[in-house]
């Protein structure tokens, strides 16, 4: 009978201490200038930041990022319990108070968004990681097969040779135009006078812009 009282007495002095302890904050955030719903948006933001980095602890294990933030959000709370209990003039707060209760939602929402999104890093040698260990394989022991001799390969067939291909005709000489030879010997002329050695036959296939068995049937012709 006892063991189902203790959870019952527990949730009502936490019902009791955490409605307490939201509205001190009402009451501190209202005095501060926030008025309507902003005054109640501050004891939930507090409760919900804490409440965040209470489970990140109690899922993730220790961590400097959460333990970080519950003492934030715990220190916000007990400073509206304390600052309510009469120590301070809420009818005219301090410049400071002011400035603190007008910055928390920026505070606020920075360390909610840290505690839901960055991810929790793991030990070098978590055995999560780490694959399961396959099992040895079985050993079979086959006993030996009689060897066999091979059979002996049959001596390959000659192949016939091949006929020899025809050669190829010879590609018919050609032809260069006497109109050709003699433009091609002018300018031959006309390089050996400015150069004074006769012309090349590259020089003379670039000059009459020639294929190459052309500019050579005209350079047998020059010489």
């Amino acid at each position: 009978m006892s063991r189902s009282i203790r959870p019952d007495a527990v949730l009502v002095q936490a019902v009791i201490a955490g409605a307490l302890s939201f509205a001190h904050l009402h009451d501190l955030a209202q005095a501060a200038g926030q008025t309507g719903w902003k005054a109640w948006a501050y004891p939930v933001s507090v409760d919900l930041l804490l409440v965040a980095a209470w489970r990140r602890l109690r899922t993730d294990g220790p961590s400097r990022l959460a333990w970080c933030w519950f003492l934030i959000a715990l220190v916000a709370s007990l400073g509206a319990n304390i600052a309510t209990a009469g120590f301070l003039d809420l009818d005219h707060p301090p410049a400071l108070l002011r400035l603190g209760v007008a910055g928390w939602p920026a505070l606020a929402f920075l360390g909610g968004t840290l505690l839901a999104h960055t991810p929790t890093p793991r030990p070098a040698n978590d055995e999560r990681d780490l694959p399961p260990d396959a099992p040895a394989p079985a050993t079979v022991t086959h006993a030996p097969e009689p060897v066999t001799e091979p059979e002996p390969i049959p001596a390959a067939e000659p192949v016939p040779a091949l006929p020899e291909a025809p050669a190829a005709p010879a590609a018919p000489a050609v032809q260069a135009p006497p109109a050709l030879v003699a433009h091609a010997r002018r300018l031959a002329d006309d390089h050996q006078a400015r150069t004074g050695s006769p012309i090349d036959l590259d020089t003379l296939r670039a000059r009459l812009n020639i294929p190459p068995a052309m500019a050579d049937a005209i350079a047998a012709q020059l010489t």
